[in-house]
């Protein structure tokens, strides 16, 4: 992944782009782009081509008739879109979780792992089917394993495993579906609780008529009832029992001699029962309670076809049980091939378990690198480790809330979002980031990642944890970066910390027709010691005007005559029309030790003619460099001048003399006020919003201004120039 070259056109905002990065003289590549250049474009690009979803596609989504076009090669052939990854603090549906996995063991135990659960899985798949077609349960899988454990860790092989045991050749079929019975949102069982009365009465009724019965009988310890003379029934159906001589002989004396007597007997006991008015009665205050609950209908129709089964439902969760055996019986064999070849598996499972187990020192390193370098107010913790290798659940990344001297609050990530700041929550979606980069470095295979004004909103503690950060990735090989971002600050810092050679650090500018070029890198270091080294350059030589004002401003005094002599450079003042750049540049060499003994050549120059020569040359300049800051801040001055000049001709009333500071707005201020409709005030308005009122030290009052678009500021100074 040598060299990548990036060609797009109208994707989104960007009409064109092509360029070539050439990683063999960096494995980092850092843009600075002016808000609407071109950032939130590349980036959205290159991310959905990375997604390779066909109903989401780069496009122009205002001209939908423009043909869109993207193509990325690596070293002359097309990328692999799995290879691109776009890092946007701003997307907060990120989750790398389905990644985290890959931390837990090596690629070879990992293989293993998945082959092993697969294999189980489509068991398992198979068996469910069985299962759920003799149930009829919605969720097979979760019902059978919360009704033989509480513990939300068991799977539903070793909940399977625990049961195996229990099962029988001999089985009674149940005669309903499971949810009508066991549903969901325990509705039966609510119904149960409440009218323990009138079911405990139906019980008694039934125990005294079987107590009386000729047939049927309960001990203290065992029930002689209905399944099991249906059990009788089956075993001598063809009558062979009886036609080899044998017979039955009842308690009373009664002899059964053939299977047909013994099938109406068990009818007419049974009848007995249900035909008992005491117990018809007791069943219907059970129906009469349940036909005033609209959601108990399909049980009611279970209990009115077998009113029985409300002697089982005494004991709500052991019939349950009772149900999943029988179940699970009916198809016995299958139940216990799937539960031996799970506990096969398992010796296999426990044996990668305990080697991957030596890796979760990764998953320390990732979370204590987070926890270490971003100033937060939560701590993370891995939740769940276990469960990620027994069940294979994705990661439970849990977070421990503190502030000030409080006791820590454990926190799930909904409510901790909610809770936190902008750049806390960017903090937060970075940490999504960092797993997925860190499962990127195991593979063999190179990836370009794309950071998109990842530090945006940060304070400055967490935005150089994130710069060192990337400068871990930069010394590794396995990736090719692309950082994009319109924070100059960020900017410069990056390319120090990271100490990024000129030629892979840009500026971007955009043209008209929206066609994108990366110029070289500008402004990296002290912008200041740059300019007065170019001093006697014209347009270096007026941006040194504000400069050198705030030296004197900060060193001595606002109110000095140096002081007073350079503000009349930036407002028109009583002074200012006779000024020349000789008068200028002596408090330049004053000030600036580096500049004594120097000259200038155009000393003898009026300065306000000056300065308006330099602008109009700007303006006319072939091809104009977009990044310089010199022509801005010359601009700038002039645009400043020429509007001031303007509104001091049209208030000859005004005495300047009488305003201190921000001279600008408040010749504004006062000409609005005298002329409300003049058509002036659109331009006079773009002054005030694209000319700084005060250029300071700090590198940051620039940023403006590199910003900006030195052909708006070209437009702007002819409007200026144009206004009488």
């Amino acid at each position: 992944m040598d060299k990548i070259k990036i060609s797009l056109t109208n994707c989104f905002g960007i009409g064109k782009l092509n360029h070539e990065f050439d990683f063999t003289k960096s494995q980092t590549f850092l843009i600075y782009a002016p808000n609407g250049t071109m950032k939130t474009s590349f980036s959205r690009t290159l991310d959905l081509i990375s997604k390779n979803d066909s109903k989401n596609l780069p496009c122009d989504r205002i001209y939908n008739s423009r043909v869109t076009e993207y193509k990325i090669l690596i070293d002359g052939d097309e990328i692999t879109k799995e290879n691109i990854l776009v890092v946007n603090a701003e997307d907060s549906n990120f989750d790398a979780s389905n990644k985290i996995s890959t931390f837990l063991a090596s690629k070879e135990l990992k293989n293993k792992y998945d082959e092993i659960y697969l294999d189980l899985n489509n068991n398992k798949s198979e068996f469910i089917k069985k299962l759920k077609a003799i149930s009829q349960s919605t969720d097979c899988e979760t019902e059978f394993v919360n009704t033989f454990s509480e513990n939300p860790n068991v799977t539903f092989f070793e909940a399977l495993l625990n049961q195996i045991n229990n099962l029988t050749d001999k089985f009674e079929k149940p005669n309903f579906k499971y949810n009508d019975v066991f549903d969901k949102k325990g509705n039966v069982k609510k119904f149960l609780d409440k009218n323990q009365n009138i079911l405990d009465q139906y019980i008694n009724n039934y125990k005294n008529i079987i107590s009386k019965s000729k047939f049927f009988k309960e001990s203290n310890t065992n029930t002689f009832g209905t399944y099991q003379a249906n059990e009788i029934l089956k075993s001598i159906e063809d009558n062979s029992y009886f036609e080899a001589g044998h017979k039955f002989i009842l308690e009373d004396g009664t002899e059964i001699e053939n299977s047909d007597q013994l099938k109406q007997l068990v009818q007419q006991e049974i009848q007995t029962i249900l035909n008992d008015e005491k117990l018809k009665q007791a069943f219907d205050k059970v129906d009469k309670a349940i036909g005033s609950n609209v959601e108990l209908r399909a049980f009611q129709k279970v209990i009115e076809k077998d009113n029985l089964i409300l002697v089982n439902l005494k004991d709500y969760e052991k019939f349950k049980k009772d149900v999943w055996i029988n179940y699970l019986s009916e198809i016995k064999t299958d139940t216990s091939e799937l539960a031996t070849h799970y506990q096969e598996k398992k010796k296999e499972l426990e044996k990668i378990i305990n080697e991957s187990k030596k890796e979760f020192a990764l998953w320390a390193k990732i979370i204590n690198t987070f926890n270490s370098r971003f100033y937060v107010p939560f701590k993370v913790i891995l939740a769940n480790q276990e469960d990620i290798i027994l069940k294979q659940d994705t990661a439970n990344l849990e977070f421990e809330y503190s502030d000030r001297d409080e006791e820590p609050v454990r926190q799930k990530k909904e409510n901790l979002i909610s809770i936190l700041s902008k750049g806390e929550q960017r903090a937060y979606f970075i940490l999504q980031f960092l797993f997925e980069i860190e499962s990127r470095k195991l593979g063999n295979e190179k990836h370009l990642l794309i950071f998109d004004d990842i530090a945006d909103s940060f304070d400055y503690k967490n935005k150089f944890a994130i710069i060192e950060y990337i400068k871990d990735l930069h010394n590794l090989d396995v990736f090719r970066t692309i950082i994009l971002t319109h924070n100059f600050d960020f900017y410069r810092t990056v390319a120090s910390r990271l100490g990024l050679p000129r030629t892979v650090v840009y500026m971007a500018t955009k043209s008209d027709s929206k066609e994108i070029t990366l110029h070289d890198g500008q402004y990296r270091k002290d912008v200041f010691a740059h300019f007065i080294d170019r001093f006697s350059e014209p347009r270096v030589f007026i941006s040194l005007i504000a400069f050198v004002r705030n030296l004197i401003e900060y060193s001595e005094s606002d109110d000095c005559e140096e002081y007073l002599t350079l503000t009349s450079c930036l407002h028109r003042k009583e002074l200012s029309e006779n000024l020349t750049a000789e008068e200028v540049f002596k408090i330049y060499t004053n000030r600036l030790v580096k500049l004594q003994g120097k000259s200038i050549d155009f000393g003898a120059e009026n300065l306000m003619q000056f300065i308006t020569n330099t602008a109009d040359s700007i303006c006319d300049e072939q091809n104009i460099d977009e990044i310089l800051l010199e022509n801005k801040i010359a601009l700038a001055i002039a645009i400043r001048l020429k509007a001031e000049e303007y509104l001091i001709k049209k208030l000859p009333q005004l005495d300047l003399q009488t305003i201190t500071s921000n001279q600008t707005q408040k010749l504004y201020k006062t000409y609005t006020k005298t002329f409300p409709e003049s058509t002036s005030l659109e331009t006079l308005d773009r002054v005030n919003l694209m000319t700084p009122e005060n250029i300071h030290i700090n590198a940051f009052m620039y940023e403006p201004l590199i910003d900006m678009s030195i052909s708006h500021l070209i437009d702007l100074y002819k409007k200026t120039s144009s206004l009488n």
